[in-house]
């Protein structure tokens, strides 16, 4: 920004202030400028911002989502390393400041089957997420396995690797007529997905504490996942998915117009629909 520009007095202002969940944690050195009062500003979308996250290509390998995030809220210097425990309460920030705190979606009732549109104030969802309580280990015999959230990178990397291995089972006949070749192709693709698996909970852990040492080096956490045996793969995976749930968005609570049934609806907010609901 040109501070010599007279028109700088009209360039959008900040439209709300938000308090990340991490509360500034886990965010590595000159990634976050976090100010004294520990509240982020969030600045409205420019048109600029919404032709970025329209872009397919930038959608699909995350890049828009960075761009945007850094252009809406600047006191996030590098969004890659945003905690996944923190992108939910970005992303509604920013479809407030930029299109108010009213979004209406679409919802089908489970009893009657009937559609109708709904309201949410997105200001009520702002203040449902939370962090979860990472202090806690699990513990095995003598170590300690301390965690953390993944960044929105590994998110993104693991959700196009997903996306890639997927591709191969869909290609697959119809009429259960399988060739060698592609009995290959989805013995590889099972084999990453599970590969796959084991990475994604090794970038939950944080540290793995022993008698002799803090062992906090990827490659070897990814080797102890590999090998450590199935209970204990299973209790680390089991914390993994209890946290993330705690972190995400509540689901709400609706009462259809037709048959007045209450029931739960789950939303999803991503950069690919979130808001392409504000039109």
């Amino acid at each position: 920004m040109n501070p010599n520009n007279p028109l700088s007095q009209y360039f959008r202002q900040p439209a709300i202030y938000i308090r990340l969940p991490s509360k500034g944690n886990y965010y590595p050195p000159g990634s976050l400028d976090m100010p004294p009062t520990g509240e982020l500003p969030v600045f409205p979308m420019t048109a600029i911002d919404e032709i970025t996250y329209r872009t397919p290509d930038a959608l699909f390998n995350g890049q828009a989502v960075i761009n945007v995030i850094q252009s809406c809220i600047p006191a996030i210097k590098n969004a890659w390393v945003i905690p996944a425990i923190d992108i939910d309460t970005i992303l509604v920030s920013m479809r407030i400041a930029s299109y108010g705190h009213e979004m209406d979606f679409g919802s089908t009732c489970p009893k009657c089957a009937a559609t109708n549109d709904y309201g949410v104030d997105l200001r009520t969802v702002l203040d449902q997420l939370k962090s979860p309580d990472y202090t806690q280990p699990v513990t095995a015999g003598d170590i300690e396995i301390y965690f953390k959230p993944m960044t929105y990178k590994n998110l993104s990397d693991n959700n196009k690797m997903q996306y890639d291995e997927q591709r191969v089972f869909q290609t697959l006949p119809t009429d259960g007529d399988i060739d060698p070749e592609k009995m290959t192709a989805i013995s590889e693709a099972l084999r990453k997905m599970t590969e796959m698996t084991v990475i994604a909970l090794a970038q939950s852990i944080q540290t793995i504490k022993t008698p002799s040492a803090m062992v906090t080096e990827p490659e070897f956490i990814v080797e102890f996942m590999t090998n450590c045996d199935r209970g204990l793969f299973t209790r680390i995976q089991n914390y993994v998915i209890e946290h993330k749930a705690e972190a995400e968005m509540q689901p709400v609570t609706i009462k259809c117009n037709e048959c007045q049934n209450e029931y739960k609806q789950n939303m999803t907010l991503d950069m690919t629909n979130f808001f392409e609901r504000a039109s």
